[in-house]
């Protein structure tokens, strides 16, 4: 069986490899390839952020009876990743390759920070408060429109 951790942690793998080819692109000053991975790494992380917002955390929410835990601090690190998303494509447009990889930066440390509270904290607690529904919890996951 798929369980939620399996499911959300190799989604952020596969955000984190589309946004490794953006980094990639930018060193070799491959612009309109770089805004083509950061546009597709922007729309992947977009969705998994849907997925937990709109079902894994309600989710979580009712069954625990809590929206101040650990659903509240990843909405605001979720807040937090998009505005450096929206400076990385600042930087881009202007094809600052310094200023790309001063945000990449952060963007880095801020996602690896926010997947391990994730993987070892929210994801393991969810699957324990929510036991038997964690396959229709994928299922509903895996339904959300991909295209934000």
């Amino acid at each position: 069986m798929t369980t939620i951790s399996r499911f959300l942690g190799s989604d952020h793998k596969r955000c984190d490899d589309l946004f490794a080819n953006a980094e990639t692109s930018v060193s070799k000053a491959e612009w309109d390839q770089a805004a083509n991975y950061l546009h597709e790494f922007v729309e992947a992380v977009e969705h998994h952020f849907t997925m937990e917002e709109q079902v894994l955390f309600p989710a979580f929410e009712q069954a625990t009876g809590s929206t101040e835990g650990p659903t509240r601090v990843m909405r605001m690190e979720h807040e937090q990743l998009r505005s450096i998303m929206g400076m990385l494509k600042a930087a881009l447009e202007k094809r600052d390759a310094d200023e790309f990889f001063g945000c990449s930066d952060t963007l880095n440390t801020m996602v690896q920070q926010h997947n391990m509270k994730e993987e070892t904290i929210l994801y393991q607690m969810a699957e324990r408060v929510l036991g038997g529904q964690q396959e229709q919890i994928i299922s509903e996951m895996s339904a959300v429109d991909a295209t934000l």
